[in-house]
């Protein structure tokens, strides 16, 4: 059995990530497993192919993202989120990995697949939904907007007060070309639910698998080596907030920044990882240390190991990775109950799940995994670590996608 991967961007960004790991934990089980990309690197790793290998690939890809997404420029209310149409990208059909492959599984496919693309996929077919773009009019993330339940249109995100907008062309473009035979996965209970009330997505069958981690690279540290490592207090206790981009509206930054009202901060060091500016973390007025952005498994292992803690106050996540991530290094994780984070943490067993979207409650979560005996959040994080393994590791995801593919193959 060859399955196909189709993965957009860098493999070292989160979705990219996920998909990665999958891939290479399928190998480990006997699959055939290919990936195809249009980021610039493969890992040096002969089983990735790469699309974008010259100058001229580099501004073939950008001329046809950009004329792709131009619709979205006559929008001139906009919100600045991520917003993309579908309508740009290439065509895969021609490509020997996809002439010789049983199954081709879909991730992250924007800007590397269009619509019309996807429709010329004659073979068995899974699409993964790592966010909500596949059942909207073109958002990500639809936050208080549920019209992609009617089909979208009057999108907020474009600042649109018209039914027929770009938003409404493309769900009718995604019900025209998606195929009907193809395979959904949710990464977790809540984007399938999501995807079974949309518009698009309504007559499809849609399953659960969560997203995966490799529990055997996501080790626990010893705190005091890890704290070391980053130059950190070891007098204090030690809050992490991470994501891509930290201050990013879907990752919760204001909700983590109301909660500290609600926390005596004297004896707690604040530690930050991702893309976001100094200015916006000077403005919580707490001591903290910023990262930056982390790629590598070993920098992020270590800051995991290093805190006592981890909060993830997103508004909406299609499932949570960082969560697992910091899980499988033994931190317990605060987040709220609600979208695909509340399948990852089990309430005050392996961290604590807050009232959907109170900053207080958020910060009463942090002050009891803070304030917990020492035995008692030991037992915690031994608890985080084993649920990661048993429920999120590479290899148990790859079995399940492995069954899955046996079944319609």
């Amino acid at each position: 059995m060859k399955v196909l991967h189709l993965v957009a961007g860098e493999l070292t960004g989160g979705a990219s990530r996920g998909a990665y790991w999958l891939h290479k934990a399928l190998m480990k089980t006997g699959v055939d497993s290919y990936v195809l990309t249009n980021g610039k690197g493969n890992n040096g790793d002969a089983s990735v192919s790469v699309l974008m290998k010259t100058p001229y690939d580099k501004i073939r890809f950008g001329v046809q993202s950009r004329l792709g997404n131009l619709p979205v420029h006559f929008y001139r209310n906009r919100q600045e989120n991520i917003f993309n149409t579908g309508f740009g990208g290439i065509e895969v059909t021609r490509h020997p990995l996809y002439q010789t492959a049983d199954i081709v599984h879909l991730h992250w496919i924007n800007g590397l697949l269009s619509m019309q693309g996807l429709r010329k996929i004659k073979k068995p077919a899974v699409w993964t939904m790592r966010d909500m773009w596949p059942l909207t009019g073109g958002c990500h993330y639809s936050m208080d907007c549920d019209r992609y339940k009617i089909g979208c249109g009057k999108c907020p995100q474009l600042g649109s007060s018209s039914s027929a907008d770009l938003s409404r062309a493309v769900v009718r473009y995604k019900q025209r070309l998606v195929p009907a035979s193809i395979e959904l996965v949710g990464i977790s209970h809540w984007m399938s639910e999501c995807a079974k009330a949309s518009e698009v997505f309504r007559d499809y069958s849609i399953r659960t698998i969560s997203n995966n981690i490799d529990t055997t690279e996501f080790l626990p540290v010893d705190r005091k080596i890890a704290r070391d490592l980053l130059s950190l207090s070891n007098g204090k206790k030690i809050v992490l907030v991470g994501a891509n981009n930290v201050t990013d509206f879907y990752k919760g930054f204001s909700l983590f920044q109301e909660s500290l009202k609600h926390l005596d901060c004297k004896n707690i060091q604040f530690l930050f990882f991702g893309r976001g500016s100094n200015e916006a973390l000077d403005q919580l007025g707490v001591e903290y240390t910023n990262l930056g952005l982390l790629t590598d498994t070993l920098s992020l292992r270590v800051a995991y190991s290093a805190a006592d803690v981890f909060v993830a106050p997103s508004r909406m996540d299609a499932f949570g990775k960082t969560l697992a991530e910091s899980m499988s290094c033994g931190t317990p994780v605060i987040c709220f109950d609600a979208t695909g984070p509340k399948d990852i943490v089990e309430h005050q067993r392996t961290g604590y799940k807050a009232i959907p979207f109170d900053s207080q409650d958020l910060a009463k979560g942090i002050d009891w995994v803070l304030g917990l005996p020492i035995d008692e959040y030991n037992t915690v994080c031994c608890q985080a670590r084993a649920r990661a393994i048993s429920q999120f590791d590479s290899m148990v995801i790859a079995q399940q996608y492995k069954e899955l593919y046996e079944s319609i193959i």
